[in-house]
């Protein structure tokens, strides 16, 4: 067959095929493009502007250069970096060890523990918090009247800036130590029950067995927990927004706060949309620290 003469009817069907994946995918492809990757192009060219009379004005990287300059800005970064750095190593901690535990032999009910550790995950935010915020609440709060019970003077929780962030931590703790010790629990299952034999046989105890059997096999899993603690704390509204309004005094006020504020509360939706991108690459630079440290290292 000469190279001028047509290709066979064969290859027509073949072609065809090739294709068919990618008319599959076409659809998900589209409704990504639209409503992921167009509002977060669209967010970057916001960013670039500002409201002035009420009419949007371009003043290039301004919005980004205000950032530096902003306090209460600093102040966000500040609460949530206390969060980030307190509440979620004793979180991670707490569910480390509620997992070992649920994972015990010599627990009896298992799945009936597992099923309650898990079920204030499955809360609603906005709800939890303002369950929080009246069991908290100094003047008529569960909390404040037990402790009453036994001499405890009423504990300003919502409304001194200390207490404000232990009441914080607390609240986040209770919603997401079950989930997070789900997800440990079901990596642990997979560890070998021959490691923690032959550790036994080598005369190690339950403090060695956990240090060099435990630990290394939930590596990927404390990965995966802390970059979603970590993303969950740079994203954090709702409690701080439920519970304290980001008071008092901005004790915590975070940056999902702040961000919200911007946008919807001064209608500055440039800079808010600097805030977003601020944002997004800080998440981005503590995922990198984070598959450093805890990544796979062979």
């Amino acid at each position: 067959m000469s190279l001028a003469e047509p290709l066979p009817a064969v290859a027509r069907p073949r072609r065809r095929g090739r294709a068919a994946p990618y008319l599959f995918v076409l659809p998900a492809l589209l409704l990504f493009s639209v409503f992921k990757l167009y509002p977060i192009g669209w967010s970057f060219v916001i960013s670039l502007h500002r409201t002035v009379a009420g009419t949007e004005a371009f003043v290039g990287l301004d919005n980004y250069r205000r950032l530096l300059d902003d306090p209460l800005l600093w102040t966000a970064l500040r609460n949530t970096a206390i969060v980030l750095a307190v509440q979620v190593p004793l979180m991670l901690a707490l569910a480390t060890a509620l997992a070992v535990a649920l994972n015990s032999t010599l627990l009896r009910g298992r799945p009936v523990f597992r099923l309650g550790f898990f079920l204030p995950m499955v809360t609603g935010l906005v709800a939890y918090g303002i369950v929080f915020s009246v069991l908290l609440n100094k003047d008529y709060g569960l909390v404040n009247w037990l402790l009453g019970l036994v001499g405890v003077d009423p504990v300003p929780w919502l409304t001194d800036g200390l207490w404000a962030r232990i009441s914080l931590g607390l609240a986040l703790t209770w919603h997401y130590t079950g989930y997070n010790a789900v997800i440990l629990l079901a990596r642990l299952q997979t560890v070998p029950a021959e490691l923690y034999d032959a550790a036994a046989v080598d005369g190690a105890g339950a403090l060695a067995a956990f240090r060099h059997v435990t630990l290394p096999g939930l590596r990927p899993a404390l990965l995966l927990t802390s970059v979603l603690s970590t993303i969950g704390t740079l994203q954090l509204f709702d409690e701080p927004t439920v519970l304290t309004g980001g008071g008092p005094d901005n004790a915590t006020l975070t940056i999902g706060v702040y961000l919200y504020r911007n946008a919807f509360t001064y209608a500055d939706f440039g800079y808010a949309s600097a805030l977003a991108y601020v944002l997004t690459l800080l998440i981005g630079l503590l995922g990198l620290v984070q598959f450093r440290l805890l990544g796979d290292k062979s």
